[in-house]
């Protein structure tokens, strides 16, 4: 486990980063949330982290973010889902998160909904309550998300099946590769369909959620406004 001053150093390493990549493409560093992503990471990396001034943090699993939870006790932090959820654990997800990034298809969009519209005046977190839509855009079967061309879709059928759910943006997964090119139009074709989201539908779309740590600074130029940063920040995962 790394020692909380070299997670200090490590966040003021991305800081910079992302400060000057958003300065080389005309934007405002405050525009681009920071999240610290803490799969296999300690908890007391997390507590480090939020000593050091991370708020937002995103866990790849349910079973996870229970396992830590006692430990965190009550520190005000915003988490969020950004792993495969199966429908069985969605109930403890909307327990344990503010908002679900990884919404890849209806039966888990109408699986939260059924669950919020038992008894929604009754809900610990506020409605509705915030997703993301999960885009496939790199094609690749080993990731989840819906495919760039059924995105807008979906969208619609959630709007219209989950009156308790709102949909808050767009988030993918940069393609596993060395190739600038690949990765850059990867995030191009999910920032166009989140403009093309913007224009189409009459709710707000505020994120766009791609970029990990060894691709920020390209999701960043492309109009990332969250990106999701693990090893950057935590070193090496505990598996």
């Amino acid at each position: 486990m790394v020692t909380t001053e070299e997670i200090r150093r490590n966040l003021e390493a991305v800081r910079e980063n992302l400060s000057s990549a958003a300065a080389a493409s005309g934007r405002k560093p405050n525009e681009i949330a920071l999240m610290g992503v803490s799969k296999f990471q300690p908890a007391e990396s997390i507590l480090a982290a939020f000593e050091c001034g991370l708020r937002l943090f995103g866990e790849n699993r349910v079973q996870e973010r229970e396992s830590k939870s006692a430990f965190l006790g009550g520190i005000q932090a915003e988490w969020h889902m950004i792993g495969t959820l199966q429908k069985n654990k969605a109930r403890r997800a909307l327990a344990l998160f503010d908002c679900i990034q990884s919404v890849g298809g209806i039966e888990l969009a109408v699986a939260l909904e059924r669950i919020i519209g038992e008894n929604p005046e009754e809900t610990t977190f506020a409605l509705p309550y915030p997703i993301m839509v999960e885009v496939n855009v790199s094609a690749e079967d080993t990731k989840q998300g819906v495919a760039p061309e059924k995105c807008f879709a979906l969208i619609d059928n959630i709007a219209v099946k989950c009156p308790h759910i709102k949909i808050y943006g767009l988030m993918t997964i940069g393609p596993l590769s060395e190739d600038e090119k690949k990765i850059r139009d990867s995030f191009r074709t999910l920032r166009n369909l989140w403009e093309g989201a913007k224009k189409r539908f009459d709710f707000p779309m505020r994120h766009l959620s791609m970029g990990m740590s060894g691709d920020y600074a390209i999701a960043v130029s492309e109009g990332s406004t969250i990106v999701r940063i693990g090893t950057a920040i935590f070193g090496a995962r505990n598996r």
